[in-house]
């Protein structure tokens, strides 16, 4: 039905049927504009009011269309909100228990030449990661976080309605990407708390998937699949296909989780990064290991520029300091065995985990978790929780320090003991 106002009309047209598919156009002023068929009269009618007040900014179809939201709200904008500091920092999945004493002295030092463009190659990040995994720096990408290659990444493979698939729950920054350039996200559903690699090889196959997304150790659930079984993901990927092994959290798994690296295999791209275990989660730095031409490839779209001389120093230090990294490890695992007990404790179920974080099963619904989440906020403790059932009946807690855990087990029964009364 068209929508008419003073000196506009807008109407929606959807052509075809259920079983046949969909195309529509947003008319407005005499001009159709084509839509992706997964997105919502109501969406791009808001994206295009916004746009008739604002004459000299000049969006693109596309941007109209999406919603005004980010993936995570951060901690900082939680206490601009309250005016009030957390007393627990649990919810990011930082590495509490900071960077390497020498990553610290390797920051401070470049910090006086910081007047000085970093280096656009991140040459010698770059050869320190080859030799680190066995690959040549041409296997190598550096970027801002995961977060920031994963942009580049669909930047490069995903236009206006290519298929990509994904698990339902799964990573939320990277589904902001592909709705970004205009991808179709295809999700599957986890199997027991897990993804579940035949399903998701079977969409792709299904669907003609550009970018089949996998995360091993899983963000949110914590879950994790052998290195057998990922190897054999890898090798069933559908030509056409590229898989996105998001290894974020690998460096808290045990051995056995993350297959060899193969850095010709064309099939896959790996990323991993500094902002876990390492502690640099404020330097936003990452990077991916892939087959030369594809890592070549980045050069076109990049910001050569985007890593900064103290980042690249930073990270540089972490990564030659693996005792460091060691000692996090056991930190992590410690706190693991804590968090399983509090949980315990209040009646709660902590999920096993290869990541620095645990997943608690609430034993509720999502609503009781989502109330238990903002229980824990307004007593200053900062955690997260999964965003789509199943998931969402747990909440979701970083491996803190003894004094952070000891803060959790404090207001957690306080919290617990509101919802259950009230």
């Amino acid at each position: 039905m068209p929508l008419r106002g003073s000196n506009l009309c807008f109407g929606y047209l959807v052509q075809g049927s259920e079983h046949q598919g969909r195309s529509a156009a947003l008319c407005a002023g005499g001009r159709a504009i084509p839509l992706p068929h997964h997105l919502g009269a109501l969406r791009v009618l808001r994206g295009y009011l916004i746009h008739t007040q604002m004459s000299n900014a000049r969006y693109t179809d596309l941007v109209l269309t999406l919603p005004a939201t980010v993936p995570f709200v951060g901690p900082e904008a939680h206490m601009r909100v309250t005016g009030r500091p957390f007393r627990a920092r649990l919810g990011a999945n930082e590495s509490v228990f900071g960077p390497s004493p020498k990553a610290v002295n390797a920051l401070q030092a470049a910090a006086a030449d910081v007047w000085m463009y970093g280096d656009s190659e991140s040459h010698d990040l770059r050869a320190a990661l080859a030799a680190h995994h066995g690959v040549a720096p041409e296997n190598i990408i550096v970027g801002e976080g995961i977060d920031g290659l994963l942009g580049n990444l669909v930047r490069l493979m995903v236009g206006p309605g290519d298929a990509v698939v994904t698990s339902d729950g799964a990573y939320p920054t990277f589904n902001y990407h592909v709705a970004g350039f205009g991808g179709v996200l295809h999700k599957v559903p986890y199997r027991d708390d897990h993804e579940d690699p035949t399903a998701l090889l079977e969409r792709a196959e299904a669907v003609g998937a550009k970018l089949l997304y996998f995360c091993n150790p899983d963000n949110p659930m914590g879950s994790w699949h052998s290195a057998r079984i990922v190897q054999r993901l890898i090798d069933a990927v559908p030509d056409g296909t590229l898989l996105v092994l998001d290894e974020a959290y690998i460096d808290a798994a045990p051995e056995g989780t993350a297959p060899p690296i193969d850095a010709r295999d064309p099939r896959v791209i790996r990323m991993r990064t500094f902002s876990k275990l390492y502690g640099l989660a404020g330097l936003r730095m990452g990077y991916a290991i892939g087959a030369a031409p594809l890592i070549a490839m980045f050069d076109r779209i990049r910001n050569h520029f985007g890593i900064g001389r103290i980042a690249q120093a930073g990270a540089l230090a972490a990564l030659q300091d693996q005792a460091w990294l060691a000692k996090v490890h056991a930190e992590v695992q410690a706190a693991r065995v804590m968090l399983a007990e509090i949980a315990a404790d209040n009646g709660l179920h902590a999920l096993p985990s290869a990541t620095n974080f645990v997943t608690i099963d609430c034993g509720h619904d999502g609503d009781f978790a989502r109330a238990l989440v903002k229980g824990l906020m307004a007593r200053n403790v900062f955690v997260r929780m999964p965003f789509v059932a199943p998931h969402d009946r747990c909440i979701r807690v970083t491996a803190g320090r003894p004094a952070d855990l000891a803060v959790l087990a404090e207001v957690l029964p306080e919290a617990l003991s509101e919802l259950r009364n009230r």
